[in-house]
């Protein structure tokens, strides 16, 4: 008889997991809130290990099709004058086996793999009660529901991690910086191409790729102890407004882009640390049981080893999902510790505090812009985004 498995949340992980279940003949059923299947979206980044697993899934070319194709990164100060400007790869600390591609993009990938998933979009799970011998689960429809296994695949805000293991408080570090994003018009005129604005504690990126008409812009700032969880849209429109007001180069008129967007993502750089990522029959993936932050570059890959590690595990262990979560933790705990590290070093690059840093900062990109092999020397400070995207081995 096939195994049941509930997963929560149509991410990358929650996919990625149904894809590699299905294939070992598990019956799963994938519920995300939202009312269908997200497209478009910020790009992401598939390295190292996570560049195997699609490789085995079959997907590695498919997703290979559907780069981005961002050939050059820049940064440049307040006048708009460049201080730096290298090769799109370097500028992402990607190697040539690595894919960056955009976030919809891989979730059709995923979602078209799954096989004989059962979607289940509009709806989420409001209980879990673990019987010992299976999950009894209502949704906020109505409906209810029996599973062998549950699946919290629902991000930093796990709905999942609340009902089986706690408050978000419990669990949540904030690393104190905000991040937003939102689809702005192209008014740069970018083509494949990136650009960088780094301002006293706060940080404007705007990106266009071969795959949209618009353009993506990205703030990033140090906001210690900010809870932004309660503000409507119009608040964090205008709080985003007031933090960047004495802003140069373009921001004023990306501000003004994101005053009329529909689509603003608003919310802090938050980790997830647990001691343990199951509890009975129910067990977390992704960024529910580890997010290790935007400023990781990190998250797809995570979810993707995760989901394939999990699944071979729980294919191993049979029927006892208790040795299946054991070995799949201890498995993946290292490779999560590793790029959760890469947080908050890789953040205090990229937001630079106080005038006189931001002054340094840029004087040495413009030096170093300049010297020979430069290419070179940048590859080699991403090199710890590498050897934590292969730091682990996956037989």
């Amino acid at each position: 008889m096939k195994r049941s498995v509930l997963i929560s949340g149509g991410g990358v992980a929650g996919l990625a997991l149904a894809e590699r279940l299905g294939r070992r003949g598990f019956d799963t059923t994938v519920v995300e809130r939202a009312a269908a299947p997200r497209s478009g979206g910020y790009k992401v980044d598939v390295r190292g290990a996570a560049v195997t697993v699609l490789e085995r899934m079959g997907l590695l070319e498919a997703a290979r099709s559907l780069r981005t194709e961002v050939r050059r990164g820049s940064v440049v100060d307040a006048k708009g004058r460049k201080a730096s400007s290298m090769d799109g790869d370097t500028f992402g600390g990607r190697v040539h086996d690595d894919a960056e591609l955009l976030r919809g993009d891989l979730h059709r990938l995923l979602h078209d793999a799954a096989g004989d998933t059962a979607f289940v979009y509009g709806d989420e799970i409001r209980t879990l009660r673990d019987t010992g011998a299976g999950v009894e689960v209502e949704f906020a429809s109505g409906t209810t529901g029996r599973y062998d296994l549950v699946v919290g695949a629902d991000g930093l805000r796990s709905g999942v991690r609340r009902l089986a293991f706690g408050p978000d408080s419990d669990f949540l570090h904030d690393l104190g910086y905000h991040n937003a994003v939102a689809a702005v018009p192209n008014r740069l005129g970018l083509d494949r191409e990136e650009v960088t604005y780094i301002g006293p504690g706060r940080t404007a990126l705007v990106y266009a790729t071969a795959r949209q008409s618009d353009a993506r812009a990205m703030f990033l700032w140090s906001a210690p102890g900010l809870d932004s969880r309660g503000l409507d849209r119009a608040e964090r429109q205008r709080l985003l407004a007031e933090t960047y007001a004495e802003e140069g180069w373009c921001v004023p008129e990306l501000l003004a882009d994101v005053a009329d967007c529909d689509d603003l993502l608003f919310d802090a750089l938050s980790q997830v640390r647990m001691g343990s990522w199951s509890s009975g029959r129910v067990v977390l993936l992704g960024d529910a049981a580890h997010c290790a932050t935007a400023a990781s570059g990190q998250g797809t890959s995570l979810a993707l080893v995760g989901a394939h590690v999990l699944a071979e595990e729980l294919s191993a262990a049979d029927a006892i999902p208790s040795a299946a979560f054991a070995a799949y933790e201890s498995r993946m705990r290292p490779f999560a510790d590793a790029n959760q590290a890469l947080g908050p070093a890789n953040i205090k690059r990229m937001v630079v505090g106080g005038r006189a840093r931001v002054r340094m900062a840029l004087t040495m990109l413009r030096v170093a812009d300049k010297l020979p092999g430069k290419e070179r020397m940048l590859a080699a400070m991403t090199a710890p985004i590498r050897r934590a995207a292969n730091a682990i081995d996956l037989g």
